[in-house]
């Protein structure tokens, strides 16, 4: 999956001339929590997030409320924002695990998506959820089996030849090191059209691999 495949198109935007005011109402109106910050022909300049718009505690203790009210009503965005140079983007073309793993390393909770300096859409943590609940086949009903297996070639082969050999359908696969067996991988498969019972009898035949966790999924 691409970003281009889960991404925020269209997404609501800023000019950096608007009152702080009111991206902080447009944010809360529309349940969001980052706004791009763009120029004319929707370029990017800068993000604001519900972060940069938080009032710092020393202000807060040296001013009174009148002096905060006018502080907040002379507030523009370009004065919260991130300015562009600092703020981290992405194209539509990366990967969606790309994007995780620098928003991860960079602890931040959305990338810009661009074509050149055009602000075309965001991806955010929530975004980044979801594709994964949908490469899990999460939407869907079925049975969701965790197969523990050595890390070699054609154990997956091996698995999948009996998964086909029954003519089930596969909604989602996932794999990862297992962090209780060192050289093992413990692979997700949801598939669908198949009892608990009759999969745990199936898979529990393939040599050399164990299933750890069967479940339905609704």
């Amino acid at each position: 999956m691409l970003v281009n495949d889960c991404m925020t198109r269209h997404p609501i935007m800023i000019s950096p001339s608007a009152m702080a005011a009111e991206a902080q109402k447009i944010m809360s109106e529309n349940k969001i929590r980052h706004l791009p910050v763009v120029g004319p022909g929707k370029r990017l300049r800068g993000l604001v997030t519900r972060q940069r718009l938080a009032l710092k505690p020393d202000l807060l203790t040296s001013l009174n409320v009148w002096e905060i009210s006018r502080y907040l009503a002379n507030l523009t965005v370009d004065k919260m924002m991130l300015k562009k140079t600092s703020v981290i983007t992405i194209t539509a073309d990366r990967t969606v695990e790309r994007a995780a793993r620098m928003m991860t390393e960079n602890k931040i909770g959305c990338l810009p998506v661009v074509e050149g300096e055009i602000v075309v859409g965001i991806i955010t943590e929530t975004d980044l959820l979801q594709s994964f609940q949908e490469m899990l086949g999460l939407p869907s009903p079925g049975l969701r089996v965790t197969v523990r297996m050595p890390d070699r070639p054609g154990e997956f082969s091996k698995l999948m030849g009996y998964v086909a050999a029954q003519e089930w359908g596969v909604m989602g696969v996932a794999s990862f090191p297992s962090r209780r067996r060192s050289g093992y991988y413990d692979l997700v498969l949801k598939i669908v059209g198949v009892v608990r019972e009759e999969a745990e009898h199936v898979l529990n035949q393939i040599p050399d691999q164990t299933v750890v966790d069967i479940r339905d999924v609704v």
